[in-house]
This record gives C-alpha cells, sequence and structure tokens, in this order.
C-alpha cells in the first residue's frame, strides 16, 4: 500500500485548522465566562472572567475599619485565589479535547 504524502498532508492541515478555530472559540466563550471567588463567609467577594481579568472587588463595610487591615489582605488573598482556582477548573471543564489533543488536560 503506497503513501499518498500530499492528501495525508492536506487532512493533516485540514484537522489543524480546525482544532485552532475550535481552541479559538472555546477560549472566547471563557473570556465571557465569569466566576466568583469569595473569602471569609462571603465578607469579600471577587468576580472574575476565565481570562483572568479581575471585573469586581467587593468588600464587606465592617472591614474597613482601621485595625482590620490585616485581616481584609488576608481575605483579599483569599478571595483572589478561590476566584483563581475556579476559573481554573471551569478552563478545564469547558475546553474541549479537540482532535485528542486532550488541551483541557493540559491546564493545572
Amino acid at each position: 500500500m503506497a503513501f499518498n504524502g500530499d492528501a495525508g498532508l492536506g487532512d493533516l492541515m485540514r484537522q489543524a485548522g480546525e482544532m485552532r478555530r475550535q481552541l479559538q472559540k472555546a477560549q472566547e466563550e471563557l473570556a465571557r465566562t465569569e466566576v466568583s471567588g469569595e473569602s471569609g463567609a462571603g465578607l469579600v467577594r471577587v468576580l472574575m472572567t476565565c481570562d483572568y481579568k479581575v471585573r469586581r472587588v467587593r468588600v464587606d463595610p465592617s472591614l474597613l475599619a482601621a485595625d482590620e487591615k490585616t485581616t481584609l489582605q488576608d481575605l483579599l488573598k483569599a478571595a483572589f485565589n478561590d476566584a483563581l482556582h475556579k476559573v481554573e477548573r471551569t478552563a478545564r471543564d469547558k475546553l474541549p479535547d479537540i482532535g485528542g489533543a486532550g488541551f483541557s488536560r493540559m491546564l493545572p
């Protein structure tokens, strides 16, 4: 059986183009998807898109007292980290297994 290199290369190029379109579509969907991270039982909330853009930070007024500065800093850090973990989980769940390449398995 002879291998037709030109036909095989054409098929490969078409598959690569389709994979690129699927990945671009998934990335665009992720950019529109928002997740919310929170800490301190909701005292601090961070709204972030799945392309890592922070949309909103909400802080309960009770944390704005001068003696709550350290608590506020810790809660902000925790809320951002919570949002980041949710972004990663959402991306892993939404990225298709394009062409069997396993893109979703490449994420942390």
